[in-house]
């Protein structure tokens, strides 16, 4: 079962480009943040005509997740647990029917934080408290789950070509990693870390100051498993070769193969 996670940073600008991503790299699953988009402009037949099932989480202009799947999907539901005042569009899950075992998809995308401090980045740290709560559910049900999608942290200073320019940043901030570190010391496994080690490996750059073309990048984008996902990894890619192709968002996809 091939799943990814993809902040596609507009629907609507990503129009080909997504499409084009799809029909190439063939994932039973894709988590998408940023689309931008009320749920019904989706462009859901474009996605439909392609086998995938589609459930959204949208928002006008702003935020917005979904779940394309070729798979069947149960139990969808929307928004983060925890705070009913809480209208920003971040949070879908849904299950996820394969051949012979079902998961659990959590797709988000983690308030970005800045600037930090202020209103902005205590906002985020309680979003992070609520997914901690959320996977400690999901760990004491023992079912077979994934957290996925655009969480703006860089874990730790290898994740970035720069990392002295984060420093004061909410995606680098200590309280921000510490964070991510406490999901991961829940029992979850970073799916590329379990692969891939050191410098070197980003899913960002920035559309200015030429950040592509010099690789000045940071791996902001994770996919985090559950003892019963992580035991099932067969792989996990950053298709970084997207960024530089025709129109393209500022993330790149990530993707894990489970088995079964």
């Amino acid at each position: 079962m091939k799943i990814a996670t993809f902040n596609i940073n507009g629907i609507k600008a990503r129009i080909a480009a997504l499409p084009e991503w799809l029909d190439e790299a063939k994932p039973d699953v894709v988590l998408l943040q940023e689309i931008k988009s009320v749920d019904d402009a989706f462009p859901r037949a474009l996605f439909e005509d392609r086998g995938y099932n589609v459930e959204t989480h949208g928002q006008k202009s702003f935020n917005g997740v979904a779940i394309l799947s070729r798979l069947p999907l149960e139990d969808v539901t929307r928004g983060l647990p925890g705070d009913d005042g809480d209208e920003q569009a971040r949070w879908i899950e849904a299950t996820v029917m394969g051949e012979r075992t079902a998961v659990r998809v959590c797709g988000l995308y983690l308030p970005n934080g800045n600037p930090a401090p202020g209103p902005k980045y205590d906002y985020k740290l309680a979003w992070m408290q609520r997914l901690q709560t959320r996977a400690k559910e999901l760990l004491a049900e023992e079912t077979p789950f994934l957290m996925a999608g655009d969480y703006n942290i860089i874990p730790q200073a290898e994740d970035a070509a720069a990392p002295d320019s984060w420093r004061e940043d909410a995606l680098f901030r200590l309280e921000s990693r510490t964070a991510f570190r406490a999901l991961l010391n829940l029992g979850l496994t970073d799916a590329f870390r379990a692969r891939v080690q050191g410098p070197g490996h980003y899913s960002f750059w920035d559309y200015q100051a030429g950040a592509w073309n010099r690789n000045q990048g940071i791996r902001i984008d994770h996919i985090l498993l559950c003892p019963q996902t992580a035991d099932a990894l067969r792989d996990c890619v950053i298709d970084k070769e997207v960024r530089g192709r025709d129109k393209p968002s500022d993330h790149v996809p990530v993707w894990v193969d489970l088995d079964g």
